[in-house]
């Protein structure tokens, strides 16, 4: 066969695996070829001091600094955000908690450059708007520093790819927070189905249900999003744009990336019966609003289902501009058993009925994760989110002290973000079924699941917290 010939039909090839999975064919090139490194399972070279950047001190950024004062062995370095005054207060946070003043850097939304760009830093931690994640955790790790990113990871597929390549060219991590995966229902889940109590998994349901209105139509001046970045999002882009709370516990239940792998996808959404009217009835009391009015806002549910290569299901659910109770639904469906956070109060079965609260606490007692009985009860002093914040910080520091692989690696941060992207496909295409890429290269099938025996680790301490004047 000629050289030219074996090209054509590679491109059709190419061309058609692009039209299969929705994606451009410079993506559909990225999945042919094979991997520079497995980054799964991973275990970077330990360090006994972790020194941090912070970038973005806006909604979650403080908070993070906060936390991070707790955990011995961390040193907060550096400081970043376009405004000055946000840095100003963060640093006022590490200052009282008796350590070192970092450095700052702000005065424009080029700043972070010249703070990954320091070589005495070793994780760069982002808490930005969406669309700098991937910019920011790229150029972190090709500086040669690790990168943990809130979510999502990537806002489309192409910063997927690239965040994959990036992790495995200078096998630095790429974490994305999820921090859901480290509630204490969620962990009990994952470990009741670790060790076999619910059976075989056959579906799973997360979701992020949150009214989110009064929030993303606040003016940046008043405390909310930068810029009003989160209410644009939602004003051009019409599919799951924030699947990882929901998706990311019930993913490790199933052992996504590690031992089965998301095989495609649909997704339908309601129409907008929220946003619009909501634009213009603001317009009329502040012209303010008045550009907001003509937006095409995402409808209020959207609904993706996926199917894994093993034939289980997962549906995950998305809606931020309905008046409706918050919920990630997070339930797990065995073949012995189920288990249901919302709507409240959580519940498990092994049969036709619910346990009783005293059943409950007693699967609690015996059967939680060891990281939750390591640190959750001052996770829940310190806060984020009831704990699980802490949980998720204190476990990164403690894997990257001790040279640990990271509970959720690249691949992680890719599959779970491509939803987004890919649930908008979907959706433009009348719910036409769109092919999820692996990330992983095929290398889910070997890969080991997430580690929660906890028995490595554990050197990292708390530093004393102060409650009501009380040292804990």
């Amino acid at each position: 066969m000629s050289t030219n010939r074996r090209k054509f039909l590679r491109n059709i090839t190419l061309g058609a695996s692009a039209l299969a999975t929705g994606l451009p064919e410079s993506m559909a090139q990225f999945a042919q070829k094979p991997g520079v490194f497995n980054m799964s399972g991973y275990a970077a070279p330990k360090m006994d001091t972790v020194r941090i950047g912070i970038v973005g001190l806006g909604m979650r950024g403080p908070g993070a600094v906060e936390r991070m004062s707790f955990i011995e062995g961390v040193e907060i370095k550096a400081l970043c955000d376009q405004y000055e005054e946000r840095v100003v207060k963060a640093q006022e946070i590490v200052t009282k908690a008796g350590q070192p003043k970092p450095i700052g850097y702000y005065g424009n939304k080029d700043a972070w450059k010249k703070m990954c760009e320091r070589d005495d830093l070793d994780l760069i931690y982002i808490c930005t708007p969406w669309h700098l994640h991937t910019p920011m955790a790229v150029y972190a790790m090709e500086h040669g520093k690790h990168a943990a990113t809130e979510v999502p990871a990537a806002v489309s597929m192409e910063e997927c790819w690239q965040l994959v390549e990036t992790s495995e060219k200078t096998k630095k991590h790429c974490m994305m927070l999820e921090n859901c995966c480290y509630d204490f229902f969620e962990q009990l889940t994952l470990s009741l189905v670790r060790l076999g109590m619910l059976g075989e998994t056959v579906h799973a349901e997360g979701a992020y249900i949150h009214d989110l209105r009064d929030l993303n139509f606040m003016k940046d001046n008043a405390g909310g999003y930068a810029e009003m970045w989160r209410l644009k999002e939602n004003a051009g882009r019409n599919g799951n744009l924030y699947p990882t709370h929901g998706l990311g516990p019930i993913a490790q239940c199933l052992n996504i990336n590690r031992g089965d792998q998301m095989d495609y996808l649909v997704s339908v959404s309601s129409a907008d019966f929220m946003m619009q009217a909501m634009a213009k009835e603001k317009a009329a009391q502040d012209v303010f609003f008045q550009p907001y009015t003509d937006k095409r806002y995402r409808g209020n549910m959207n609904t993706t289902i996926i199917k894994t290569h093993k034939g289980k299901t997962m549906m995950v659910q998305h809606d931020v501009t309905s008046p409706r109770p918050y919920s990630r639904i997070h339930l797990i469906s065995g073949t012995k058993g189920v288990a249901s956070k919302w709507p409240s109060p959580e519940r498990i079965a092994f049969g036709h009925g619910w346990l009783k609260p005293d059943g409950l606490k007693e699967l609690y007692e015996k059967h939680q994760t060891p990281l939750v009985k390591h640190v959750g009860e001052i996770a829940k002093k310190i806060g984020g989110h009831g704990g699980m914040d802490f949980i998720m910080d204190w476990r990164l520091i403690d894997c990257l002290r001790n040279g640990l692989p990271l509970d959720q690696d690249v691949y992680d941060a890719a599959l779970w973000s491509a939803i987004a992207p890919l649930s908008e496909q979907s959706v433009a295409k009348r719910g036409r079924s769109m092919d999820i890429p692996d990330f992983t290269r095929g290398n889910w099938k070997n890969n080991q699941p997430v580690d929660i025996a906890l028995e490595k680790g554990k050197t990292t301490k708390v530093r004393a917290v102060v409650e009501s004047g009380k040292q804990l």
